[in-house]
């Protein structure tokens, strides 16, 4: 089984983030944990910190044992570049480029954990349930709908006086006046 993990928009070069990734890329997990921990570059943090998150995935989701992985596929790709501009000689300005890296890890297993296995242990867990249906009575739906009619034919009853009441106001405004 393959467990994947996603690191996108490192703002740092791929060039330099590549570096770290030859280094761990084929190792066993654990293995490739303590060589980042040890590594004195900066892609070092994010790429362990990545590298870990794809640990926790396989455990907690795969229900996967941290002995039987290893990095099977390590890639970094190239982000959306940010264009700065930096005053030069005689006035002109050069560009700089800010670029970033999309880094993708993948774990295998040394030895497939058949899937029965996994089905076991997740519903052991509890994360396999068939979700509970609430029974509903005939007649309470019904009241509910009458009760909507109901409400629904008020507030026209309601227009009607507005609309009456509106009409006398006016009578008498209009006598006051002398308009009659």
């Amino acid at each position: 089984m393959e467990v994947s993990a996603k690191l996108r928009f490192l703002r740092m070069s791929p060039r330099k983030a590549r570096l770290v990734c030859d280094v761990i890329r084929g190792m066993d997990a654990e293995e490739a944990q303590v060589q980042l921990q040890f590594l004195r570059k900066k892609a070092a943090l994010p790429v362990l910190k990545l590298l870990n998150s794809a640990m926790a995935n396989a455990e907690n989701n795969f229900k996967l044992k941290r002995d039987n992985l290893f990095i099977k596929k390590i890639t970094v790709d190239q982000g959306p570049t940010l264009k700065r501009w930096k005053p030069r000689a005689f006035g002109q300005p050069a560009m700089i480029r800010k670029r970033s890296a999309h880094i993708t890890v993948i774990l295998g297993e040394y030895k497939e954990t058949p899937k029965k296995k996994l089905k076991e242990a997740k519903k052991k867990e509890g994360l396999v349930k068939k979700p509970e249906r609430p029974v509903v009575d005939i007649g309470e739906i019904k009241q509910e709908a009458k009760g909507k009619k109901e409400a629904e034919r008020q507030p026209e009853q309601q227009k009607k006086r507005s609309f009456i009441s509106f009409k006398k106001i006016k009578e008498k405004f209009s006598r006051r006046l002398g308009e009659r």
